[in-house]
């Protein structure tokens, strides 16, 4: 018996690698002719499939925002039609503020609810129709990237989000361009629409760029490896050469401690220790007087305190009565009458020089024959 099973085993092993062989000789005949991509998505035609495919109903519901009412009004018919090509039925509730895609008999092709619950989404998340109505395609996907939990401070949170949008926009435009992907910032979220690597791409600078990574190095990273894709020669080698490769430069921002530098002047020892209450009381005799002393005294202490207290609102309030201080009035007097004599002696001296100076000058007499008419001589 155990020579039989030993030669069963051999004629298997050899029945294997025979088997093997012609797999690998069909592997040969069978390789994928040049220019054609065997990852590419096929596209599904209404044609290709039968007549019934789900067999159950099957739906997806999403909140929206109130602010996001007016607009989904206005371009809800354009949805409607475009879901109904697919066999979709779609729901909009302005009570709830709520929408819902559900499948119908005529549904033909079994992804479609998945990518018209990614369009809904996508209208939740303020993204044009326009845009979002690109989900439905193949070669299409969306990825929404939740950004509130990465920083708790909101200032700085604020700050890390504006970089993705960049001056008027150019760092966003950056980012569209280079993963072929539409990127919107809205709130605490980042959407976006593209192809699978794009989408990859957009998560990763995201990411970084709330984890205190400006966008900019990202930016540059995927310009060379943009570059270095149109060489065929550096296709299978590693590029990681030529990326380059950032170093933090953040220092810390902490204060080095400085320590205070010993005094050799200072006293070698350390200062005497401050009496207790219990000693002071023990000094004045005050610790052992009776209780009704005690409580004496602390009552004369506040009643001289309110005393004192009361004197100085009292002489506070009569500020306002007492009257000023009268000048002294004796110096101005005297000044003031020297000024007046002085000033009446310079009149009287120059009314004398004027009337020397202008003497009023004698009129001539007048005759009574002055006033008497002459008769004109015949």
């Amino acid at each position: 018996m155990g020579k039989k099973d030993k030669t069963e085993i051999k004629v298997d092993e050899e029945n294997r690698e025979k088997k093997q062989y012609k797999k690998k000789k069909e592997r040969e005949e069978l390789e994928i002719p040049k220019g054609i991509d065997p990852w590419k998505p096929l596209e599904l035609k209404r044609e290709d499939v039968g007549k019934r495919v789900l067999y159950d109903e099957s739906s997806f519901a999403t909140l929206f925002p109130k602010y996001r009412e007016k607009y989904l009004q206005e371009i809800w018919k354009l949805v409607e039609n475009v879901l109904h090509e697919h066999g979709i039925e779609c729901k909009l509730d302005l009570i709830e503020g709520s929408m819902t895609v559900t499948t119908t008999k005529k549904c033909w092709d079994p992804v479609a609810i998945l990518k018209a619950r990614d369009l809904i989404k996508l209208l939740s998340r303020s993204v044009p129709f326009e845009h979002a109505q690109k989900v439905l395609n193949d070669d299409y996907n969306c990825d929404i990237i939740k950004i509130g939990g990465f920083v708790r401070n909101k200032e700085r949170f604020v700050k890390r989000r504006q970089r993705l949008v960049g001056p008027d926009g150019s760092t966003l435009k950056a980012i569209e361009l280079l993963t072929k992907c539409y990127v919107l910032v809205q709130g605490n979220t980042v959407s976006s629409i593209g192809p699978w690597n794009g989408l990859v791409q957009v998560r990763k600078i995201v990411e970084d760029c709330l984890k205190n990574i400006h966008p900019i190095y990202n930016i540059k990273e995927l310009m060379i490896k943009r570059e270095l894709e149109k060489d065929e020669t550096l296709k299978n080698e590693n590029w990681e050469r030529y990326l380059p490769q950032f170093k933090k430069t953040n220092q810390n921002k902490k204060k080095k401690v400085q320590r205070k530098k010993k005094d050799r002047d200072a006293a070698p020892f350390a200062p005497p220790q401050l009496p207790r209450k219990e000693d002071l009381a023990m000094e004045s005799g005050e610790y052992f007087a009776s209780e009704e002393k005690k409580r004496r005294k602390i009552q004369a202490d506040r009643e001289a305190k309110h005393a004192e207290s009361e004197q100085k609102r009292k002489d506070e309030r009569q500020k306002s009565q007492i009257a000023p201080a009268e000048k002294d009035r004796s110096t101005t007097t005297t000044t003031t009458t020297t000024n007046t004599t002085s000033n009446i002696q310079d009149t009287l001296s120059n009314i004398k020089n004027n009337l020397k100076n202008n003497k009023r000058k004698e009129a001539p007499a007048n005759n009574a024959d002055d006033f008497v008419l002459k008769k004109n001589k015949k």
